[in-house]
Protein backbone atom coordinates (compact mmCIF):
# COMPACT_ATOMS: atom_id res chain seq x y z
CA UNK A 1 0.00 0.00 0.00
CA UNK A 2 1.25 3.55 -1.14
CA UNK A 3 2.06 6.58 1.59
CA UNK A 4 -0.98 8.28 0.09
CA UNK A 5 -3.38 5.35 -0.15
CA UNK A 6 -2.62 4.71 4.08
CA UNK A 7 -2.78 8.42 4.81
CA UNK A 8 -6.20 8.29 3.34
CA UNK A 9 -6.96 4.86 4.81
CA UNK A 10 -6.72 6.50 8.12
CA UNK A 11 -8.24 9.84 7.61
CA UNK A 12 -11.50 7.97 6.56
CA UNK A 13 -11.23 5.69 9.47
CA UNK A 14 -10.91 8.60 11.66
CA UNK A 15 -14.11 10.46 10.25
CA UNK A 16 -16.29 7.14 10.77
CA UNK A 17 -14.60 6.90 13.72
CA UNK A 18 -15.92 9.90 14.83
CA UNK A 19 -19.38 10.14 13.40
CA UNK A 20 -20.09 6.63 15.04
CA UNK A 21 -19.21 8.13 18.74
CA UNK A 22 -20.98 10.77 18.28
CA UNK A 23 -24.18 8.93 16.72
CA UNK A 24 -23.87 6.22 19.73
CA UNK A 25 -22.96 8.83 22.34
CA UNK A 26 -26.51 10.95 21.30
CA UNK A 27 -28.55 7.77 21.51
CA UNK A 28 -27.06 6.49 24.54
CA UNK A 29 -27.53 10.17 25.89
CA UNK A 30 -31.06 10.76 24.66
CA UNK A 31 -32.54 7.16 25.89
CA UNK A 32 -30.36 6.95 29.22
CA UNK A 33 -28.80 3.53 28.01
CA UNK A 34 -25.62 3.79 30.08
CA UNK A 35 -26.14 4.80 33.77
CA UNK A 36 -23.01 4.74 36.05
CA UNK A 37 -21.85 1.90 37.57
CA UNK A 38 -24.05 -0.41 34.72
CA UNK A 39 -22.27 -3.87 33.94
CA UNK A 40 -23.12 -4.37 30.02
CA UNK A 41 -22.77 -7.62 28.85
CA UNK A 42 -21.75 -6.72 24.55
CA UNK A 43 -23.14 -9.59 22.89
CA UNK A 44 -20.29 -10.78 20.12
CA UNK A 45 -21.82 -12.31 16.84
CA UNK A 46 -18.84 -12.03 15.27
CA UNK A 47 -20.63 -9.87 12.89
CA UNK A 48 -19.67 -6.31 11.54
CA UNK A 49 -22.50 -4.98 13.16
CA UNK A 50 -21.14 -6.43 17.23
CA UNK A 51 -17.59 -5.89 16.68
CA UNK A 52 -18.35 -2.41 15.61
CA UNK A 53 -20.25 -1.68 18.81
CA UNK A 54 -17.66 -3.32 21.14
CA UNK A 55 -15.28 -1.17 19.33
CA UNK A 56 -16.94 2.00 20.15
CA UNK A 57 -18.56 1.14 23.61
CA UNK A 58 -14.82 0.63 24.31
CA UNK A 59 -13.34 4.00 22.94
CA UNK A 60 -16.05 5.89 24.59
CA UNK A 61 -15.47 4.21 27.88
CA UNK A 62 -11.87 5.70 28.16
CA UNK A 63 -13.82 9.32 28.18
CA UNK A 64 -16.95 8.92 29.42
CA UNK A 65 -17.88 11.00 32.16
CA UNK A 66 -19.43 7.94 33.90
CA UNK A 67 -17.90 4.71 34.94
CA UNK A 68 -19.24 1.11 33.29
CA UNK A 69 -18.04 -2.61 32.72
CA UNK A 70 -17.91 -4.30 29.54
CA UNK A 71 -18.23 -7.91 28.89
CA UNK A 72 -18.30 -9.56 25.88
CA UNK A 73 -20.36 -12.75 25.44
CA UNK A 74 -20.32 -14.67 22.10
CA UNK A 75 -22.56 -18.03 21.86
CA UNK A 76 -21.15 -20.65 19.75
CA UNK A 77 -24.47 -22.61 18.53
CA UNK A 78 -22.06 -24.91 17.25
CA UNK A 79 -22.67 -24.59 13.37
CA UNK A 80 -20.89 -26.79 10.82
CA UNK A 81 -17.30 -24.54 10.23
CA UNK A 82 -17.43 -22.25 13.12
CA UNK A 83 -14.01 -20.92 13.62
CA UNK A 84 -14.08 -21.45 17.18
CA UNK A 85 -10.95 -19.90 17.99
CA UNK A 86 -11.40 -16.40 15.54
CA UNK A 87 -13.31 -14.59 18.76
CA UNK A 88 -11.45 -15.87 21.42
CA UNK A 89 -8.13 -14.90 19.92
CA UNK A 90 -9.94 -11.44 18.79
CA UNK A 91 -11.28 -10.41 22.75
CA UNK A 92 -7.63 -11.32 24.30
CA UNK A 93 -5.89 -9.21 22.35
CA UNK A 94 -8.17 -6.48 22.67
CA UNK A 95 -7.57 -7.15 26.45
CA UNK A 96 -11.41 -6.96 27.21
CA UNK A 97 -13.11 -9.17 29.79
CA UNK A 98 -15.11 -12.14 27.73
CA UNK A 99 -17.24 -15.78 28.06
CA UNK A 100 -18.03 -17.97 24.97
CA UNK A 101 -21.35 -19.91 25.51
CA UNK A 102 -21.53 -23.07 24.31
CA UNK A 103 -25.05 -24.15 23.36
CA UNK A 104 -25.99 -26.33 20.59
CA UNK A 105 -28.86 -24.55 18.89
CA UNK A 106 -28.16 -25.46 15.65
CA UNK A 107 -29.35 -28.95 15.83
CA UNK A 108 -32.50 -27.55 17.41
CA UNK A 109 -33.01 -25.30 14.91
CA UNK A 110 -32.57 -27.92 12.22
CA UNK A 111 -34.34 -30.91 13.88
CA UNK A 112 -37.43 -28.23 14.32
CA UNK A 113 -37.62 -26.30 10.64
CA UNK A 114 -39.13 -28.24 7.69
CA UNK A 115 -36.26 -28.18 5.06
CA UNK A 116 -36.77 -24.55 2.88
CA UNK A 117 -38.49 -22.78 5.80
CA UNK A 118 -36.55 -19.99 7.11
CA UNK A 119 -34.80 -20.50 11.01
CA UNK A 120 -34.45 -17.02 12.00
CA UNK A 121 -37.50 -16.78 14.00
CA UNK A 122 -36.42 -20.27 16.13
CA UNK A 123 -32.78 -19.57 16.24
CA UNK A 124 -33.57 -16.08 17.72
CA UNK A 125 -35.52 -17.10 20.29
CA UNK A 126 -33.21 -19.35 21.48
CA UNK A 127 -30.29 -17.25 21.39
CA UNK A 128 -32.11 -14.49 22.97
CA UNK A 129 -33.25 -16.77 25.78
CA UNK A 130 -30.05 -18.26 26.48
CA UNK A 131 -28.20 -14.80 26.35
CA UNK A 132 -31.40 -13.52 29.09
CA UNK A 133 -30.11 -16.37 31.08
CA UNK A 134 -26.49 -15.71 31.05
CA UNK A 135 -27.18 -12.13 31.69
CA UNK A 136 -28.31 -12.65 34.89
CA UNK A 137 -25.34 -15.54 35.48
CA UNK A 138 -22.52 -13.01 35.71
CA UNK A 139 -24.60 -10.36 37.11
CA UNK A 140 -25.10 -7.81 34.55
CA UNK A 141 -27.78 -5.26 34.40
CA UNK A 142 -27.61 -4.40 30.84
CA UNK A 143 -27.49 -6.22 27.33
CA UNK A 144 -26.04 -4.52 24.56
CA UNK A 145 -27.31 -5.66 21.17
CA UNK A 146 -25.52 -4.36 17.86
CA UNK A 147 -28.96 -3.56 15.74
CA UNK A 148 -28.32 -0.15 13.86
CA UNK A 149 -30.86 2.31 12.27
CA UNK A 150 -31.26 0.37 8.95
CA UNK A 151 -32.64 -2.76 11.06
CA UNK A 152 -34.74 -0.55 13.18
CA UNK A 153 -36.41 0.51 10.22
CA UNK A 154 -36.46 -2.81 8.28
CA UNK A 155 -38.14 -3.99 11.38
CA UNK A 156 -40.69 -1.05 11.21
CA UNK A 157 -41.51 -1.97 7.22
CA UNK A 158 -41.33 -5.85 8.10
CA UNK A 159 -44.08 -5.50 10.97
CA UNK A 160 -46.30 -2.76 8.79
CA UNK A 161 -46.12 -5.31 5.72
CA UNK A 162 -46.31 -8.78 7.28
CA UNK A 163 -47.56 -7.90 10.54
CA UNK A 164 -50.07 -5.12 10.60
CA UNK A 165 -48.60 -3.22 13.01
CA UNK A 166 -46.99 -0.26 13.93
CA UNK A 167 -44.14 -1.46 15.84
CA UNK A 168 -40.40 -2.10 15.70
CA UNK A 169 -36.98 -2.59 17.59
CA UNK A 170 -36.71 0.45 20.24
CA UNK A 171 -33.04 1.58 21.33
CA UNK A 172 -33.89 0.61 24.53
CA UNK A 173 -36.52 -1.85 26.06
CA UNK A 174 -37.12 -4.15 28.86
CA UNK A 175 -37.99 -7.52 28.54
CA UNK A 176 -41.20 -9.40 29.13
CA UNK A 177 -40.47 -10.82 32.18
CA UNK A 178 -39.22 -7.87 33.73
CA UNK A 179 -35.49 -9.18 34.44
CA UNK A 180 -33.45 -7.81 31.59
CA UNK A 181 -32.61 -4.65 30.01
CA UNK A 182 -31.58 -4.74 26.27
CA UNK A 183 -29.94 -1.27 24.89
CA UNK A 184 -28.62 -0.81 21.23
CA UNK A 185 -26.39 1.80 21.36
CA UNK A 186 -26.13 2.12 17.36
CA UNK A 187 -29.83 2.90 17.34
CA UNK A 188 -28.56 6.31 15.48
CA UNK A 189 -25.91 4.85 13.27
CA UNK A 190 -26.42 3.87 9.28
CA UNK A 191 -25.07 0.47 8.35
CA UNK A 192 -23.21 1.70 5.33
CA UNK A 193 -21.01 3.96 8.02
CA UNK A 194 -20.58 0.57 10.17
CA UNK A 195 -19.78 -1.54 7.25
CA UNK A 196 -16.70 0.73 6.11
CA UNK A 197 -15.52 1.21 10.02
CA UNK A 198 -15.82 -2.47 9.78
CA UNK A 199 -13.13 -2.84 6.38
CA UNK A 200 -11.48 -0.42 7.84
CA UNK A 201 -10.17 -1.63 11.43
CA UNK A 202 -10.10 -5.11 9.47
CA UNK A 203 -11.97 -6.22 12.11
CA UNK A 204 -12.04 -10.56 11.49
CA UNK A 205 -16.02 -11.26 10.56
CA UNK A 206 -17.50 -14.87 10.94
CA UNK A 207 -20.38 -15.01 8.56
CA UNK A 208 -23.29 -16.73 9.67
CA UNK A 209 -24.14 -20.17 7.53
CA UNK A 210 -27.36 -20.56 9.38
CA UNK A 211 -29.67 -17.92 7.90
CA UNK A 212 -27.50 -15.25 6.66
CA UNK A 213 -27.37 -17.49 3.22
CA UNK A 214 -31.07 -17.95 3.11
CA UNK A 215 -33.02 -17.13 -0.15
CA UNK A 216 -36.23 -15.07 0.01
CA UNK A 217 -36.34 -13.78 3.66
CA UNK A 218 -38.95 -10.84 3.95
CA UNK A 219 -35.74 -8.91 5.34
CA UNK A 220 -33.70 -9.22 2.70
CA UNK A 221 -36.82 -7.93 0.57
CA UNK A 222 -37.01 -5.19 2.55
CA UNK A 223 -33.50 -4.50 3.07
CA UNK A 224 -33.41 -4.12 -0.40
CA UNK A 225 -36.65 -1.90 -0.93
CA UNK A 226 -34.75 0.82 1.52
CA UNK A 227 -31.46 0.83 -0.09
CA UNK A 228 -32.75 1.31 -3.92
CA UNK A 229 -34.72 3.94 -2.08
CA UNK A 230 -31.70 5.34 -0.46
CA UNK A 231 -30.00 5.50 -4.23
CA UNK A 232 -32.63 6.98 -6.17
CA UNK A 233 -33.78 9.55 -3.50
CA UNK A 234 -30.84 10.97 -1.44
CA UNK A 235 -31.99 11.85 2.39
CA UNK A 236 -35.21 9.55 2.49
CA UNK A 237 -33.86 7.10 5.13
CA UNK A 238 -33.25 9.46 7.37
CA UNK A 239 -36.71 11.24 7.28
CA UNK A 240 -38.33 8.14 7.39
CA UNK A 241 -36.20 7.04 10.59
CA UNK A 242 -36.90 10.99 12.25
CA UNK A 243 -40.79 9.74 11.94
CA UNK A 244 -39.80 7.29 14.30
CA UNK A 245 -39.31 9.31 16.87
CA UNK A 246 -41.94 12.58 15.90
CA UNK A 247 -44.88 10.18 16.20
CA UNK A 248 -48.42 12.20 16.53
CA UNK A 249 -51.17 9.32 18.28
CA UNK A 250 -53.58 11.96 17.18
CA UNK A 251 -53.15 11.38 13.49
CA UNK A 252 -53.18 7.78 13.93
CA UNK A 253 -56.03 5.61 14.36
CA UNK A 254 -55.10 3.69 17.61
CA UNK A 255 -57.87 3.69 19.83
CA UNK A 256 -55.68 2.40 22.53
CA UNK A 257 -53.47 5.23 22.18
CA UNK A 258 -55.30 8.04 21.55
CA UNK A 259 -59.06 8.63 23.21
CA UNK A 260 -60.81 9.38 19.74
CA UNK A 261 -64.26 8.72 21.58
CA UNK A 262 -63.95 11.45 23.69
CA UNK A 263 -63.32 14.03 21.30
CA UNK A 264 -64.68 17.38 21.71
CA UNK A 265 -64.86 20.80 19.73
CA UNK A 266 -63.68 23.66 21.75
CA UNK A 267 -60.40 22.58 22.54
CA UNK A 268 -56.34 22.97 20.34
CA UNK A 269 -56.34 18.63 20.46
CA UNK A 270 -59.84 17.98 21.42
CA UNK A 271 -59.43 15.95 24.59
CA UNK A 272 -59.83 17.67 27.88
CA UNK A 273 -58.57 16.08 31.27
CA UNK A 274 -60.64 15.60 34.20
CA UNK A 275 -59.43 19.27 35.56
CA UNK A 276 -61.08 21.26 32.31
CA UNK A 277 -57.82 21.44 30.63
CA UNK A 278 -56.92 20.61 27.05
CA UNK A 279 -54.58 17.46 26.93
CA UNK A 280 -51.52 18.23 24.38
CA UNK A 281 -50.65 14.58 22.33
CA UNK A 282 -47.84 15.90 20.51
CA UNK A 283 -44.74 18.65 20.84
CA UNK A 284 -41.23 19.20 19.77
CA UNK A 285 -38.44 16.51 20.17
CA UNK A 286 -35.83 17.18 23.45
CA UNK A 287 -33.03 18.98 22.32
CA UNK A 288 -30.22 16.16 21.76
CA UNK A 289 -27.32 16.44 24.18
CA UNK A 290 -23.80 14.89 22.81
CA UNK A 291 -22.29 14.28 26.38
CA UNK A 292 -20.37 11.14 25.51
CA UNK A 293 -18.73 12.05 22.01
CA UNK A 294 -15.65 13.58 23.74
Amino acid sequence: MSEELAKQQKTRLNKLQKRLRRETGRAIEDFNMIEDGDKIMVCLSGGKDSFAMLDILMNLQKSAPIRFDIIAVNLDQKQPGFPEHVLPEYLAKIDVRFHIIERDTYSVVKELVPEGKTTCSLCSRLRRGTLYGFAEEIGANKIALGHHRDDILETFFLNMFYGGKLKSMPPKLVSDDGKNMVIRPLAYAREKDIAAYAELRAFPIIPCNLCGSQDGLQRQVVKEMLQDWDKHHPGRIEIMFRSLRNVVPSHLADTELFDFKGLQRGYSQGVVEPSGSARSNSGPLPEMIDILSL
